[in-house]
């Protein structure tokens, strides 16, 4: 956060998520970061450097502009902006990781995440095991002597798992491992883990920081400075950076993103008591709902519940893709976080990748992105495709 957010008093969210990083232009006066759409800057001799830039794979001021909101946005002290969710794990796991090492991964994850594990960072000699992260006694027998990382996403994907993220940071760093949390699914609104005990927080900026399905990107954020280095130096020497019209879009969205994922929230609660009382419906996932097994931990941690809701069809693999079929409203697509509402079919779409693994889902799941259109139209929306 900047000396000037914290002079003026800045510390709410929502006006760090408008303000923070983002003074007023000192050339024009502009209330909005321009898009410094450039490669590189002239130098007032050789390594007179104005302002640290010199190339903008290595910084760039659209980028530092977001990179400096995302950090305050979680409480952290350094953050970073990628080309993509995966482009900063990639990082994160080649800055953390050498042959040898393990990582504790949850049995439900987002199934690219699973798909870097198991094809790309394991060819480099990076073991892993799976574990129930809702249950840090598992957790704690996953761990080897060589486990470096704990990774997890509260809420998962796409089974909506709570994982206490204080209880389970206890536990990772117990063993001397590092907590790497995904918050893509609840955004740093509703949650911000590195409050919690986590050690890095991961982000697909892509979905509720962007939030109109207009951009792909991702985020680190640590609280740890000479962590924030050795990843800056990564990022820097891979150079998976965030371009500057993709981090001008970025903070454009987190703008409204408190506003957005109140609305999300309100209308996903909504859907969920009526998925749950549709004779179609098999099972609900929605930590909002009482019944959920991580409700308890997810009020606790957790401003609000989200927008993201998964059920099961009866009828199995076939009803629950015709019910992804016949919806309108609901648009057929992956990812998630947009302003309109999404459905999909995880075990052919998202998570294919996951088949035959101990992180394969259900083939009778529906998953959906909960919108912030009028919550009536969704309801209808949904009756309809159910039948």
């Amino acid at each position: 956060m900047s000396d000037q957010h914290q002079q003026h008093g800045a510390t709410s969210f929502e006006t760090l998520a408008i303000h923070a990083g983002q003074e007023a232009d000192a050339a024009t006066g502009a209330v909005v970061p321009p898009i410094y759409q450039v490669s590189t800057y002239k130098q007032d001799g050789v390594g007179g450097l104005r302002g640290g830039y010199e190339y903008s794979r290595s910084a760039n001021p659209t980028r530092t502009a977001l990179e400096e909101n995302l950090a305050a946005l979680e409480g952290g002290r350094r953050g970073l902006a990628f080309a993509s969710g995966l482009a900063a794990e990639d990082c994160l796991l080649r800055t953390l990781l050498g042959p040898g090492d393990h990582v504790v991964i949850p049995n439900d994850a987002y199934g690219g995440t699973f798909r870097l594990f198991a094809k790309v960072v394991e060819r480099w000699g990076v073991e892993w095991s799976v574990a129930d992260s809702s249950d840090p006694a598992a957790v704690r027998a996953a761990l080897t002597p060589r486990t470096k990382v704990v990774w997890v996403e509260t809420p998962s994907n796409p089974l909506l798992g709570i994982t206490d993220i204080a209880a389970v940071a206890e536990v990772a760093h117990g063993a001397g491992a590092r907590l790497v949390v995904d918050n893509t699914f609840a955004s740093p609104y509703l949650q911000q883990p590195l409050a919690l005990g986590a050690d890095v927080v991961v982000h697909s900026t892509t979905k509720y920081m962007g939030g109109h399905s207009d951009v792909v990107g991702g985020a680190l954020v640590v609280n740890d400075d000479a962590l924030g280095e050795e990843l800056a130096f990564h990022q820097n020497a891979m150079g998976a950076i965030a371009g500057p019209f993709d981090a001008w879009l970025v903070l454009r969205g987190i703008k409204t993103l408190a506003v957005r994922m109140d609305r999300h929230t309100a209308n996903a609660e909504r859907v969920a008591e009526m998925l749950t009382a549709h004779p179609r419906v098999t099972r609900v996932l929605y930590p909002g709902l009482p019944d959920h097994p991580g409700h308890e931990t997810a009020a606790k941690q957790m401003r609000g519940f989200g927008g993201m809701v998964s059920f099961r069809v009866a009828g199995g693999e076939q009803a629950a893709v015709d019910v992804c079929d016949r919806a309108r409203l609901f648009t057929l697509g992956e990812s998630l976080g947009g302003v309109e509402s999404l459905i999909e079919h995880p075990g052919r779409m998202t998570h294919a990748s996951a088949a035959g693994s101990a992180l394969e889902v259900p083939s009778d799941l529906v998953r959906l992105s909960v919108g912030i259109e009028a919550a009536d139209d969704l309801l209808a929306d949904l009756a309809q495709a159910l039948g």
